[in-house]
């Protein structure tokens, strides 16, 4: 497997973690942790407290934590678009953006809004353009991931490793751009 397909599966792990879950949240965890082994000391570290909480709780407590992160915190909504420009016509111009974007590279999205992170995740899980992986993980994912990781109250919460992880993760593997400062991509976003 080429470092490409390495990084793409990884995504895909995550975009599947940060979906609602389902009865195969555990499978999904555990194959996530597997395909970190050696590719982020860092991230795999920060993914074992996740993996441990989805291993010692039942799936009514992982929903209840996944509904109470996401879906009733405003400032924990995974939409990428919702994270950098807020609930604005920016945002609607970001979406219609990222449809055309998914057209053009055949990615066909699931039940979710075009910026909800899970959706963002697997459509960088399943191209090769390395321009456009990085662009997208740079001014979009990891502001977001930011933004949420900031809005989660409690280190200790479960969700907070698992962002924690794919932050780190994606700093260690896909080399942002440290040139660009974060103001920059607000600019962008709001231009």
């Amino acid at each position: 497997m080429t470092e490409l397909q390495q990084h793409q599966e990884i995504c895909r792990d995550f975009a599947n973690l940060l979906s609602y879950p389902d009865d195969h949240v555990k499978e999904q965890a555990a194959a996530c942790a597997a395909h970190m082994q050696g590719v982020s000391p860092e991230a795999g570290t920060a993914l074992q407290s996740f993996l441990d909480f989805i291993e010692t709780n039942d799936f009514s407590r992982i929903e209840e934590a996944f509904t109470g992160t996401f879906d009733l915190q405003s400032l924990c909504h995974p939409y990428v678009g919702y994270q950098l420009c807020g609930e604005s016509q920016q945002r609607t111009m970001f979406m219609l953006k990222l449809r055309e974007l998914y057209q053009q590279y055949d990615f066909v999205s699931g039940n979710e809004l075009p910026d909800h992170l899970a959706e963002v995740l697997r459509f960088v899980g399943s191209i090769t353009d390395q321009d456009c992986r990085l662009e997208i993980i740079q001014d979009g994912i990891l502001p977001t991931l930011e933004k949420i990781t900031q809005g989660i109250e409690g280190d200790n919460h479960p969700y907070v490793a698992l962002l924690y992880a794919l932050q780190s993760f994606l700093i260690e593997t896909a080399k942002p751009d440290t040139e660009r400062l974060p103001e920059d991509r607000q600019k962008e976003c709001l231009s």
